[in-house]
């Protein structure tokens, strides 16, 4: 089934429906919204666009972003979204890779593509196509056929391109529904979050019931901009990375604004550390899911529902807070040792995830894919444990695990443990290489409120909640952390820092 069968069907049911909004104004409703992506299938198909056919959207966060990726779907092309964050030279190698036909570009965007010397066709405005006949009927695809080429972030080395089905995004939808949250046609969506990644796989759910969308202005977050239109659209849904709701809640609190609008803060995407989703809730109110997913299986491995994320009557309410929450109903997830068989409960070990949104593999990356999914499992690379009653708690990726004369130290552990100190803003743990031990535990500290830092009460701190031989060794002040376009902690780079500290003493 062709995922863009969704519009077609909500543009039937209710084509009056209003659709797509760029800040508070409505560009069209849901008639406007499937003829536009019909149109510019036609023209895309008039372009040579044929079944299978690749189609890049290189957009910052617009309506005609929604209408790319639906016209893609419509002319039975798989589309690759790629965040506009990146450089022109990434997003390139990207186009590349991916084989894309034509690349839709944002118009301050297609420059930097045609610098560097791309050349398969750019368009950057939707108008002309916008002339095309319409087609009748979304291109019928299989439940396999490819839909949407994900590219991983590749913060080490280059990006590996996840295949992502019309299977896995149907199974992916569903879920949601059934494991995340309730949608409702009068509700709202709010696309702060690059649409590249999970804020655009969150359309299709919005779309199947005739859900608004709503683009900010800005093209991106800005929580002023965000607590302003949830004002005014209300019954407001938002992803979020726990960045994004970090920094909301600071803005929030500094200027007396409640969040009235926000019915769901959706978030994903890193670490949500408890002391920080402790302050949100208590002053929005329970309003934040979290969800748990990869690239390689699609915001669809674990859910924390909304009702575990504001408990504070379980005895174990703070335990299950740290927690990614329980299996989705489209999975099957387990704890591994090295060999992938399940441990018992409350043993770590690595994630793995069985199920239909489990990607069948990387594009065009045949070793990744085979050291990536074994026996139809995904190693996710994620070390964690599962308690008795289901709940998934993350310790970190296995690559960032520190062991220290034998033992293993989860950065996470430590970094929860140091953001409960009132002088630390932000806080990330990496481990250093030591001849004795083998590595040191060391933490990068963003002081809070512009202050600065005090080592010896820092130690003091992590001596009062965690074993001697987790406390970093050594601490480093920033003033930020260094991150991806996607708001992730870049510790290949506090780990350069520290070779480049080690070389100069």
């Amino acid at each position: 089934m062709n995922i863009g069968l969704w519009l077609m069907r909500a543009a039937h049911a209710r084509p009056d429906a209003p659709a797509l909004f760029h800040g508070e104004e409505l560009i069209t409703d849901y008639a406007g919204f499937h003829d536009r992506a019909a149109r510019v299938a036609g023209w895309l198909q008039a372009q040579g666009v044929v079944p299978g056919d690749r189609v890049a959207i290189f957009m910052k966060n617009s309506p005609d972003y929604l209408v790319a990726m639906y016209a893609g779907w419509y002319a039975g092309a798989a589309v690759v979204p790629i965040n506009a964050k990146l450089h022109a030279k990434e997003a390139a190698w990207i186009i590349g890779n991916s084989g894309t036909k034509i690349t839709f570009a944002s118009p301050g965007l297609s420059d930097g593509l045609r610098a560097v010397g791309v050349e398969t066709p750019i368009t950057t405005s939707l108008e002309p196509a916008l002339a095309a006949d319409p087609i009748e009927h979304p291109v019928r695809r299989d439940p396999d056929d490819l839909a949407w080429l994900f590219y991983t972030s590749g913060t080490t080395g280059r990006p590996k391109g996840v295949m992502i089905t019309h299977r896995m995004l149907v199974g992916m939808s569903l879920s949601y529904l059934a494991d995340v949250d309730a949608v409702e046609p009068g509700h709202a969506a709010l696309y702060a979050a690059p649409m590249s990644h999970a804020a655009g796989l969150y359309i299709l759910m919005h779309v199947l019931v005739g859900a608004r969308h709503v683009c900010p202005l800005s093209g991106g977050f800005d929580p002023d901009e965000i607590f302003a239109l949830s004002r005014h659209f209300g019954e407001a849904h938002l992803f979020a990375a726990p960045t994004m709701v970090k920094r909301m809640t600071q803005v929030a609190k500094a200027s007396g604004l409640t969040g009235e609008g926000l019915r769901s803060v959706i978030y994903a995407g890193g670490p949500m550390y408890v002391a920080d989703i402790v302050e949100a809730v208590d002053y929005f109110g329970p309003i934040f899911i979290q969800v748990y997913g990869q690239g390689e299986c699609p915001m669809s491995i674990t859910a924390l529902s909304r009702h575990d994320v504001a408990d504070r009557s379980h005895p174990r309410w703070r335990q299950r807070l740290g927690s990614v929450g329980r299996a989705q109903s489209i999975v099957e997830v387990i704890v591994g040792d090295a060999e992938g068989r399940e441990l018992p409960r409350g043993e770590t070990g690595e994630i793995m995830v069985h199920g239909d949104t489990v990607m069948p593999g990387y594009w065009q990356n045949p070793e990744g894919t085979a050291k990536t999914v074994k026996d139809g499992w995904l190693m996710t690379g994620d070390v964690g444990s599962m308690d008795e009653d289901g709940y998934l708690t993350l310790q970190d990726r296995s690559k960032d695990t520190i062991i220290s004369g034998g033992s293993n130290i989860y950065p996470r552990e430590v970094e929860e443990v140091l953001l409960l100190h009132p002088s630390v803003s932000e806080v990330s743990v990496v481990g250093r290489g030591n001849a004795d031990w083998g590595e040191d535990v060391v933490a990068f500290v963003v002081p809070a409120g512009g202050g600065g830092m005090d080592a010896d009460a820092l130690g003091a701190h992590c001596l009062e909640h965690i074993a001697r031989f987790k406390r970093p060794k050594d601490y480093y002040e920033l003033s930020e952390l260094p991150k991806n376009n996607y708001g992730k902690i870049l510790k290949t780079e506090l780990r350069t820092m520290l070779k480049a500290s080690k070389k100069k003493q």
